[in-house]
């Protein structure tokens, strides 16, 4: 199977069945997608499929042949301009407490601010919303919701 992760095309000899997860991590050594609870209830996993948010825990990498898939180091490297706000308002905020699910937080943040129309910010409940499904178990909500609402008037 080839996999085009991060505008590099990858060819990967596995199952197809094998959850997108694995091969990132596994096979591709891209270490910042974490595992967490391997059904998708928790969005530590979350990457990008074709811009949008998945948990690449339960996705197949049969799905995502042919998709391009953007992970956690490719939005933070500063070539993604919310990638970069993203992340530059999660250490304004001090956003990380034990940082594990971090990652997966990102992704969800960045796909829910490129969905919104440009220079709209969004609401409170509309960051609640979007960002419901990713579980930080150290509680850091208020920081993730200040956050994300500061990226979105960063990049308006």
């Amino acid at each position: 199977m080839k996999l085009t992760v991060n505008n590099r095309e990858f060819a990967i000899d596995a199952d197809p069945e094998m959850p997108l997860l694995w091969a990132l991590r596994d096979t591709l050594g891209m270490t910042g997608t974490k595992f967490g609870c391997g059904a998708a209830l928790c969005g530590a996993c979350t990457v990008h499929l074709d811009g949008q948010a998945i948990r690449s825990c339960i996705t197949p990498i049969s799905d995502a042949e042919g998709k391009k898939i953007t992970t956690i180091e490719s939005v933070t490297d500063g070539t993604d301009r919310i990638g970069a706000a993203v992340h530059a308002a999660w250490v304004r905020h001090d956003v990380a407490q034990c940082g594990y699910c971090q990652s997966g937080q990102i992704m969800s943040a960045i796909a829910f601010l490129k969905s919104l129309p440009r220079g709209r910010p969004p609401s409170a409940a509309e960051i609640d919303s979007a960002m419901d499904g990713n579980i930080c178990r150290c509680g850091t909500y208020a920081r993730i919701r200040a956050a994300v609402a500061d990226a979105a008037r960063t990049i308006v």
